[in-house]
C-alpha cells in the first residue's frame, strides 16, 4: 500500500463505511454474528456512540476510503476507572504496515489523557496476530472478563495498566 494514510477522529460521514469495514473483517475471520461486535447497535452510528465523556474513536483514511478503525470508551458495567479498547480493525491490505501499533498508541494516549488507570480488551482465540500486537504493546492475558461488554463470543481477555 503506497497511499498516504491519515489517522483522524471519526466524523458523522464515516458511519456507514466504518460499520461496513467492521462487519467485513468480522466475516473474514468467521466471528459469530451473535455475541460479538457484529451485532452492536453502536455500529449504526459510531460517531454518536463515541460522542460521550471519556470516549474517542479513530479511523484510518487512505484518501479514498476508511481502511481501519479503533476506539476507547469507559468499560461497560465496571466499577473501576478502566477503559476498553474497542473495535480495532484493519483491512487485509493494511495489516502488517504498522498501523495497528499506531492505532493502539493513539488510543492509549487518549486513555491516559482521559485519566483512565487501565485498558481492557476482548478478542477471539484465533486472532493470533492481533494478540501478538497487544502483547507487544504491554497487554497481558486475564483469566476472566472485566465488566460486561455483551460480547459473549469473545473469550480472550487482555488488560494493560496505564
Amino acid at each position: 500500500m503506497e497511499k498516504q494514510v491519515v489517522i483522524r477522529q471519526i466524523e458523522n460521514r464515516d458511519n456507514i463505511e466504518v460499520a461496513r469495514l467492521i462487519r467485513a473483517v468480522l466475516e473474514e475471520y468467521g466471528v459469530p454474528k451473535v455475541g460479538s461486535a457484529y451485532e452492536d447497535k453502536a455500529l449504526e452510528d459510531m460517531f454518536l456512540a463515541y460522542a460521550i465523556p471519556k470516549a474517542a474513536f479513530f479511523v484510518v483514511d487512505d484518501g479514498e476510503k476508511i481502511v481501519g478503525c479503533a476506539g476507547i470508551a469507559p468499560l461497560d458495567n465496571y466499577e473501576g476507572n478502566v477503559c476498553e479498547l474497542q473495535k480495532m480493525y484493519l483491512t487485509k491490505a493494511t495489516r502488517g504496515l504498522g498501523l495497528g501499533k499506531k492505532m493502539i498508541t493513539i488510543c492509549l494516549s487518549k486513555a491516559k489523557e482521559f485519566g483512565f488507570d487501565g485498558c481492557y480488551l476482548e478478542t477471539m482465540p484465533y486472532m493470533k496476530a492481533a494478540q501478538k500486537l497487544y502483547l507487544k504493546n504491554g497487554f497481558i492475558y486475564r483469566e476472566a472478563p472485566m465488566g460486561c461488554t455483551g460480547h459473549t463470543a469473545c473469550p480472550v481477555y487482555m488488560y494493560k495498566e496505564l
